[in-house]
Parts: C-alpha cells; sequence; structure tokens
C-alpha cells in the first residue's frame, strides 16, 4: 500500500472515532447508552458469549452476528458501552473508507477524504441515526462496500468488460453478512444483482447471467455456514429459523393475512417517504440532489443511470413493505448520502484551485536559497490545516445537528439505573427479569447474565411471552424485576417493591419500578 493511502486511512480512522465520540451515546461523553434496544443486543452477546443459545436460551429476533459482535464488546467492558463505542469507531472507520473510495471515483484525492467525514456526519446527524448501536449501523458498511463495487464497476468497466466473478462473490459476502444482521435491508443487494446480471444480459450473455447469480449466492451463503455449525451442532436449527425469519416475517411485519391492498399500500409507503424525508432532512438534503446528479450528469448507458434509482427503491421498499416504521429503520437509506457531496466537491475544487491538489514535495527541488523547501512546507501546512478543519466541521455537524448532544449534560447518579444497581448489587450473584419493555440496561451495568428465555419483553403478537413471563414471577425464579409502568398482581405473591423512578425522553415519560423477592 503506498504511503498516502497508509496516511489516508489513518485520517478516517481518526475520524471515524472523532465522530462518535459525539454522534453516539456509548461515548464515554455520555453516562450511558440506555436505549432499550441496543442494551437488548448487548445482553444477547453477553449470554452468547456465556454459553446461552440466542432464539431458544434468550429471545431477540435480530441476527446472529449482531449478538456476536456485542459479544466481542462485551469482552472489552462488562458493565458499559465502551467496547460499542469501539466497535462502533471502527465500524464509522470502514464507512468512511468506503465513502472516500466512491467520492475517489469522481473527485482528486484530498477532496474526497476532506469531504467524507463532512458526509457522515450528516448521517449519524439524523434523527435515523438515533441514540447509537442499532442493528442499521451495524448494516452500514457493507451497504457502503456494496455501493462502491457496483458504482465502480458500472463507471470504469461496463460494457466493455463484464463484472468479475470476484465482484460478485464480494457482493454475496457482504449480503451474506447482511442477511445475519437485519434481512429487511437485503433488498438493497437484490437490486445489486439485478442490474449485474442486466449487465450480462446486455451483452447478449444468458449463460453469464445464471453463473453469475450463482456466484453472488455462493458468496452470500459463507456467512451463514459457522452458524448452521453452531446451531446444528446444539440441535438449534429450528429455533434459528422460527426466532429470526418466522417471526421477522410472519409475526412482526403485516406480510401476512389479507393487510391493505396495492393501492393503500403505495399510497401508505409514499407518506411514510415523505415523512422519513423531513425527519432526516439533515442527510436528504444531500441525497436527493446526489442521486439526481447521478441520473443525469455526464455520459452513461441506461443501466448505469437506473442502477442507482434500483438499489434505493428496493432498499426503501424491503425496509418498509412490512408495515413496521420506527426511526432508525431509515438508517440504510443515508448510504446514498455521499452522491450530493461528489458536485459540492467538483465546485470546490474548481474555486479551491491548488487548495485540493495535496502537498507532493518530491517534484521541489531546493534552490540556493531553500525556496523549494519553503514551498513544500506552506503545502504541507495548509492540506494539515485543510485536513483539521475538515473533522472540525464535522463535529459541528454533529454538535448542531445531533439529538443526543443534549444528554451529555446527564449525570449518572440522576439516572434510575444507577439507582436500581445499588439495589441489586447487594445481593450476591443477583437474577433478573425485565418486564413491561425491552432490556432497560439493569442487566447491563449490573453485569447480569439473562437465566430466562423471555428475559425482556418483547413487542410481538403472540401469548407466550406474557404467559411465560407470569410463570417465572409466579415461581420467583429471579431475585429481581425490573417493571416500566405495568406490572401482573401476582408479582405480589413473592415480591416487594425495592424502588421506583421517573423516566423521561423527550415528550415521553415512565415509570420504572425495582420488586425484590421476599
Amino acid at each position: 500500500m503506498k504511503k498516502k493511502e497508509i496516511q489516508a486511512a489513518f485520517y478516517l480512522l481518526l475520524a471515524g472515532f472523532l465522530l462518535m465520540l459525539f454522534a453516539t451515546r456509548s461515548s464515554f461523553l455520555y453516562p450511558c447508552n440506555d436505549w432499550n434496544d441496543a442494551n437488548s443486543y448487548f445482553s444477547m452477546g453477553k449470554a452468547l458469549f456465556n454459553g446461552k443459545m440466542p432464539y431458544r436460551d434468550v429471545f431477540d429476533q435480530k441476527g446472529p452476528y449482531l449478538y456476536f459482535l456485542y459479544g466481542l464488546t462485551y469482552l472489552v467492558s462488562h458493565t458499559t458501552f465502551a467496547g460499542v463505542y469501539i466497535l462502533e469507531g471502527i465500524w464509522a472507520f470502514l464507512d468512511l473508507l468506503g465513502i472516500y473510495y466512491i467520492m475517489r471515483l469522481y473527485l482528486k484525492r484530498n477532496t474526497a477524504l476532506f469531504l467524507s467525514p463532512a458526509a457522515l456526519a450528516v448521517i449519524v446527524s439524523s434523527k435515523s441515526f438515533y441514540w447509537g448501536g442499532s442493528a442499521e449501523e451495524i448494516c452500514f458498511p457493507f451497504l457502503v462496500w456494496g455501493l462502491y463495487l457496483s458504482i465502480e464497476y458500472f463507471k470504469n468497466s461496463y460494457p466493455g468488460k463484464a463484472v468479475s466473478f470476484k465482484v460478485l462473490f464480494a457482493g454475496g459476502l457482504l449480503a451474506g453478512m447482511v442477511a445475519n444482521i437485519k434481512f429487511t435491508v437485503l433488498g438493497f443487494f437484490f437490486a445489486w444483482m439485478m442490474c449485474m446480471a442486466f449487465s450480462f444480459l446486455m451483452r447478449k450473455d444468458f449463460f453469464g447471467a445464471v453463473k453469475g447469480c450463482l456466484v453472488f449466492l455462493g458468496g452470500m451463503a459463507v456467512p451463514f455456514v459457522p452458524w448452521l455449525v453452531y446451531f446444528g451442532w446444539n440441535h438449534g436449527l429450528y429455533e434459528w429459523y422460527w426466532g429470526y425469519v418466522y417471526i421477522n416475517v410472519f409475526v412482526y411485519s403485516d406480510l401476512n393475512g389479507e393487510g391493505p391492498g396495492l393501492a393503500e399500500r403505495i399510497y401508505t409507503l409514499s407518506k411514510l417517504l415523505y415523512w422519513v424525508i423531513r425527519d432526516n432532512l439533515i442527510y436528504f438534503a444531500f441525497l436527493i440532489p446526489g442521486v439526481l446528479w447521478f441520473i443525469c450528469a455526464g455520459k452513461k448507458r441506461w443501466l448505469e443511470r437506473f442502477h442507482l434509482p434500483a438499489l434505493c427503491f428496493f432498499l426503501f421498499l424491503g425496509i418498509y413493505v412490512g408495515g413496521s416504521s420506527l426511526p432508525y429503520y431509515a438508517l440504510p437509506l443515508a448510504v446514498f448520502t455521499v452522491f450530493g457531496f461528489v458536485p459540492a466537491g467538483r465546485m470546490a475544487e474548481f474555486f479551491g484551485g491548488k487548495l485540493f491538489t495535496g502537498a507532493d514535495c518530491a517534484k521541489f527541488v531546493s534552490g540556493e536559497n531553500g525556496s523549494g523547501g519553503k514551498v513544500c512546507f506552506r503545502k504541507r501546512m495548509r492540506t494539515f490545516a485543510a485536513a483539521a478543519l475538515a473533522l472540525a466541521a464535522g463535529v459541528g455537524i454533529i454538535w448542531t445537528g445531533s439529538m443526543n448532544i443534549p444528554h451529555m449534560s446527564e449525570k449518572k447518579e440522576d439516572i434510575f439505573l444507577y439507582k436500581f444497581k445499588e439495589i441489586v448489587e447487594r445481593e450476591e450473584n443477583p437474577t433478573l427479569l425485565n418486564i413491561g419493555c425491552l432490556d432497560a440496561g439493569l442487566y447491563t451495568v449490573c453485569d447480569i447474565v439473562p437465566t430466562c428465555r423471555w428475559f425482556q419483553t418483547q413487542t410481538l403478537a403472540i401469548d407466550d411471552v406474557l404467559k411465560e413471563q407470569e410463570r417465572y414471577i409466579r415461581e420467583g425464579r429471579t431475585d429481581f424485576v425490573i417493571a416500566r409502568d405495568d406490572y401482573p398482581d401476582v408479582i405480589w405473591e413473592k415480591y416487594e417493591l425495592a424502588a421506583q423512578e421517573p423516566w423521561y425522553q423527550g415528550e415521553l415519560a415512565f415509570t420504572y419500578y425495582l420488586f425484590k423477592k421476599m
């Protein structure tokens, strides 16, 4: 690897950790990340690394790689999200590196390098980034690099050369990872492979298209292999299917049954897109002009113009066709934000002149008075100043745009989790049940491994959750129970109220109760 590329990678690594320092509540600048979903993933990863099988012994409905990665973060710190911050920093670096390579297809090296932090900053400042640590965030680098592979092929090789099987296999690997994190994002890779197949057909190579699809599916199968071995060895293949596929397709979404008609669904999706754009205008302000620029600008074959809108459409459809909508669902759509920065970069290059040429001192030959060295020094300082300014701009975007920033001022001692922690840790090796909501975070701050399959209340339309949790309570199977807002009357048979605390998030207000077994 060239020295310049190593320097660029180091710069983007620094930028990734710096941006995440402010953007995610997993960062040590925040007292804690008490988002229910992120704590649920952490508890699942913790359980996995303590010998429990996801879906059978502990239940959450995301993909196994998400729990594995969170399990790795648990090894860094058992009671904080320090490891999650490191994971998010590494993932941000992978995002930035992919964004940089996409921009390099259209811009000079330094222009792409200095604009990359701003592109990621507007993404992580959006409402869809939420509190940090979502499954969508973990999927994001795979989308960025999938986008790079397709853009690079259609820009530089199509139609003269067929897409290589190496690229198709790599695309399949990326799709396989996404499939084992959150498969609703797979619409992107459906469109990706569809367009690659079209590229073969445009060359009148039908068998090449078939081979390409098979190579893609072969790559996609690779990430499944470790989990096939793991669940097969532990006789849990059905639990994997039931917990990850069946629950998400036939229970969590409304794809089963009659549902709305086609016209009504189109209307609903259109209205949903409008609100997604309004809620995340900070990156759609770049995304929409960028996609239009890509479609309209320059000399392109129709398939090259078509493939980007196809990626956008099928990604959106895969995420929202099931009928569910939460703020963080929209984050994968932000992958197309990069195209909004390309026209801005070209304008900057036009007006900035030599500012974006970088400092190549090898071409300077020192004169008698060392004038060449002085020029080189000035160019280096100018490049360094531009790099620092780019990082400062990225932080500034997050500081002014992220909904998380005000939470830096919170204190641990004022958060209900740490008040409950003091009570729970008076017991030796305490056990816990979380009811009324997803994981509130008490498992995390107290370093408790879940001992019940339904260790938290899922938002699922099945009776098993509440019935089983009520049985746990009736039998007094855990030392403590944490409940939000409501609890079953049976709890008074074996538990007493140990504490209660309010919790506020914007306009939301809840009351958490901690019960201790008598």
